[in-house]
């Protein structure tokens, strides 16, 4: 294989993230939340396998086309500037057919699940390509974000189930709302260089009471785990991982409480813990 080759498998693969799995990992929290909790903590391993595909392959592909949006802006953000886009290591043709392509590969892979989740997917897709465009208009859109990585719990419920449940519903609101946590945190890293920019995020929406957003934010994610817990009679144990994951994220905004720019990626990071403590409670609730 050509060195020439390699680079630009190398540029591709910087475009899809491959390097920055934090990203992905918190999209699989909330996929594995989704099926365990449909499945009834058996959830069947090739529904497991194509959604846990699926959400990396959409995952990839919102990347791309998050930098094609945001082409024009990159260079001028002092976290992006390296993007393959951004330095010109990649063209708006190559970016645009290898997006095309992830999209298909995630189509193909939805098309092995029941129509219900097929017809489900195709929103899915369509929100999170037009989550990037909305750092335009949008005061808050990390709350599209949001929908866009927690609608595999939606798809894990139509796959297993047919249908979405309640509790399914109020655990999907429950990502949703930990989208808006941990991005803010994220948006706050960049917030210095969006705003001159004229782009919108959360971070910028609440400015000055930063903490007061995520905390909100932190405290709708529990009750949200909490009915959902509750609506599918859950035991102690899945109680035990929601009081494990918000202390977890008292903890983050403690760690935040200067705002630097460090401490708030790595508060976006520790968010992890946060999602592997939800599974944790949810498998345990489910062991006989």
């Amino acid at each position: 294989m050509s060195q020439r080759l390699l680079n630009k498998l190398s540029v591709y693969a910087r475009l899809m993230r491959l390097e920055r799995p934090v990203g992905t990992l918190l999209l699989a929290w909330s996929s594995l939340w989704g099926l365990w909790l449909a499945g009834a903590g058996e959830p069947p391993a090739r529904i497991v396998l194509i959604i846990l595909l699926g959400t990396w392959t959409m995952r990839s592909a919102g990347c791309v086309f998050n930098d094609l949006a945001d082409r024009n802006f990159d260079g001028k953000v002092q976290r992006t500037t390296h993007r393959p886009l951004a330095t010109g290591e990649a063209t708006v043709n190559e970016a645009l057919a290898l997006g095309v392509g992830l999209l298909a590969v995630s189509f193909m892979l939805v098309l092995l699940l029941n129509w219900q989740s097929v017809v489900l997917s195709v929103f899915c897709a369509a929100v999170a390509i037009i989550y990037p465009f909305c750092k335009r208009f949008l005061p808050t859109p990390q709350a599209m974000l949001g929908v866009a990585f927690a609608s595999a719990i939606l798809i894990a419920h139509t796959a297993i189930l047919g249908k979405i449940t309640w509790a399914g519903l109020f655990l999907f609101l429950a990502s949703v709302f930990w989208a808006l946590v941990y991005d803010t945190y994220y948006g706050l890293v960049d917030r210095d260089d969006d705003i001159p920019l004229g782009l919108k995020s959360a971070a910028i929406f609440a400015s000055g009471r930063e903490h007061l957003f995520i905390g909100s934010m932190a405290a709708l994610m529990v009750l949200c785990l909490l009915i959902s817990g509750a609506l599918a009679g859950l035991n102690g144990w899945y109680y035990f991982g929601v009081l494990a994951a918000a202390l977890l994220m008292v903890y983050q905004l403690h760690h935040t409480r200067s705002l630097e720019r460090e401490r708030c990626f790595q508060a976006f990071s520790h968010n992890n813990w946060v999602g592997a403590a939800v599974l944790l409670g949810l498998v345990l609730a489910y062991l006989p």
